[in-house]
């Protein structure tokens, strides 16, 4: 008997451009959900496949909470693409095993009961893999605790997010959560504040926030900011002062600005 895949619609043909956060094949697939689990951030599968293996992978990835995507036909493209047989899976991996979210809150407890000033840098959906390697290398250098990543419309964190990243991908907790709202209300439930980096003009400035609180920044995706529902879970929206005829920054330069603010603040409430 087929297990059934439903609630998961299939979205036609799957053109991928191949990059070297893949992995593809139905046992090594298998294989590396066995030993690394926190390394996926996205299976698709070619739904006519069937067959026990591919029931393990999708039994695997479900427990693991790993992004499902089921599409018709599936075809890899670009330079090296030719001579992949991919049996109709391919799964996209991070250099570096992902948070499970219970896990950071725990640790994030664990600091706030130590009162060490503790940041989180929040990524709502972008979809650039250089501006987010450049923004996890900025949370690293800046003291930010942990880096959240949205699981859907966000880039993967494969090798050119970790070049961007200049080797912090490594050194700093990423936890990539499925709602994001959801999350930042159990943030707020043990004692962070959430600040959310717009261009609204009746925004409050960076410079006149006091960000020295265990504090969530947050950085909306390239083209439209943070998403609505994210937004409102927001305490404070927050802006950068620029002058000129510029009304933004690119994220990972106001994610940088912000995070350095933000420590600088945390490093003058030390010392009073």
């Amino acid at each position: 008997m087929r297990k059934s895949f439903e609630g998961n619609k299939p979205s036609g043909e799957k053109r991928i451009r191949f990059s070297d956060d893949m992995l593809w094949g139905i046992h090594p697939v298998v294989e590396a959900l066995a030993q690394e689990p926190g390394r996926f951030t996205e299976i698709i599968l070619q739904k006519d496949k069937r067959g026990s293996k591919i029931e393990e992978i999708v039994t695997l990835a479900r427990s693991g909470g790993i992004k499902l995507t089921f599409v018709d036909t599936l075809k890899l493209t670009g330079e090296g693409s030719a001579q992949i047989r991919h049996q109709g899976v391919v799964a996209r991996l991070t250099e570096t095993p992902l948070l499970d979210f219970d896990d950071l809150k725990e640790k994030m407890l664990e600091r706030l009961a130590q009162k060490i000033p503790t940041r989180l840098m929040v990524l709502d959906s972008l979809q650039d893999p250089h501006n987010v390697g450049a923004i996890i290398r900025s949370a690293l250098a800046s003291g930010a605790a942990g880096v959240i990543i949205t699981r859907e419309r966000s880039a993967p964190l494969g090798g050119t997010a970790a070049k961007s990243s200049a080797g912090a991908m490594s050194h700093i907790d990423i936890c990539q959560v499925t709602n994001l709202s959801r999350a930042l209300q159990e943030l707020k439930e043990i004692g962070f504040w959430v600040f959310g980096a717009v261009k609204d003009a009746d925004a409050h400035s960076l410079y006149t926030v006091d960000l020295s609180v265990p504090a969530c920044l947050i950085v909306g995706s390239e083209g439209k900011g943070i998403r609505p529902l994210v937004k409102k879970e927001c305490d404070y929206l927050i802006s950068i002062p620029m002058e000129g005829d510029l009304d933004s920054l690119n994220s990972s330069v106001a994610a940088g600005v912000i995070l350095f603010e933000t420590q600088r603040q945390s490093l003058m409430s030390t010392k009073v």
